[in-house]
Parts: structure tokens; sequence; C-alpha cells
């Protein structure tokens, strides 16, 4: 008889050995993961912001994507600027994208439409990302902040579509200036010397 409550001792001391590692993974996947970046709230300037010497002035209307490799948040994000390219881009809008500084990393293949850049003057000020400034026909910048707001981005939460809709209609916009809550990973000002 004893040898059964031994077994069952065993089971119930594994069980809570399996219980306490879920919990500890689940901590440190929330500490790591969810935390760092579900809904915080970012402020977006774009005063400084400018576009490099070859693309400012008159021209087709000018999207540039901020995006940080190891950030959780693009998952969703590239889906919808995906979407994005391929309603926009046969209408003119020319696509950009700036990677983080000093990060690694690729955009996938369905991005390829995506002309790399350097770093734009005054994106040391980008609070956050992933983010995205817009130009104008006319060379002013038009929008920059976030896709949209809440944790999760596509077409229906977006500011991007109405945005390019009204430039390509003529409309004039400017919300270079917002204030949002969503999923950002930050993107700090890179040390001065």
């Amino acid at each position: 008889m004893p040898r059964p409550r031994y077994k069952t001792l065993l089971a119930g001391l594994l069980a809570l050995l399996w219980l306490g590692a879920m919990l500890a993974a689940f901590w440190w996947f929330e500490a790591r993961y969810i935390r760092s970046f579900s809904e915080q709230t970012a402020l977006f300037s774009g005063a400084e912001l400018r576009l490099p010497a070859e693309l400012a002035g008159p021209g087709p209307i000018r999207l540039v994507h901020f995006w940080d490799p190891a950030c959780p948040c693009n998952v969703g994000n590239q889906q919808h600027l995906a979407e994005l390219i391929e309603h926009f881009g046969p209408q003119g809008v020319a696509f950009y994208a700036v990677q983080k500084p000093g990060s690694s990393g690729q955009l996938p293949a369905t991005l390829d439409a995506l002309q790399p850049l350097a770093q734009l003057a005054g994106a040391a000020q980008l609070p956050a990302s992933p983010a995205v400034a817009i130009w104008d026909k006319h060379g002013e910048l038009a929008y920059f902040g976030p896709y949209s707001e809440g944790v999760t981005c596509n077409s229906s939460n977006s500011f991007i579509e109405p945005i390019l809709q009204a430039l390509a209609a003529g409309r004039h916009v400017n919300a270079s200036n917002t204030l949002a809550v969503g999923c950002f990973c930050e993107w700090p000002a890179p040390p001065s010397d």
C-alpha cells in the first residue's frame, strides 16, 4: 500500500513543478513582450522631420515607414503595409523604409516595393515604431504618427488610408503632430557625443 501513496505524491509534485514552470514562462513572456509594447502612449512631432535632398520638394506622394526589426508590433503592421502598397502604389504613391539605427533585419518579401532610406533628418526624435510619415505632392509633411490606434493595425482602424485618399484627391492634410495609444516599441534617440 505505501507504493501508491508515493506515486500519488510524486505525481502531485510533478504537477506542481509543471504549473510553476508554466507560470514562470508566462511571467517571462509578459515582461519581455507584452508589457514592453502593448498600449503605450506616444507623442509624434514632425516639426524637425525632413526628407533627404534628393526626395524633397514637389513630386509624388511619399510614404516613409519607420520600423524596428526586433519589434513584435510589426507583425500585423507589415501585412497592412503590404495592402497599402498594393492599393496605392499603382496610384503613384512612392514607398520608403527607415530601419532603426543599430538594428539588423530584413523586411518580408511582400514589402520589396519599399525603397530603403538612410536616417532622415529629425528621425532621432521618433518616440516609437512602427510609425509612418507622409509627404504630399508639394513636398510638405502631411502626416507623422502611427498607422493606427490600438494594439493591432489593419485597414479598419488605420489613419493612413483616409490621409492617402485625401492627398490623392488634392485635399490639404496637416497632421504632423499626433498623440496616440497603440502597439509601439521604443525608438530612442542615439546618444549624443
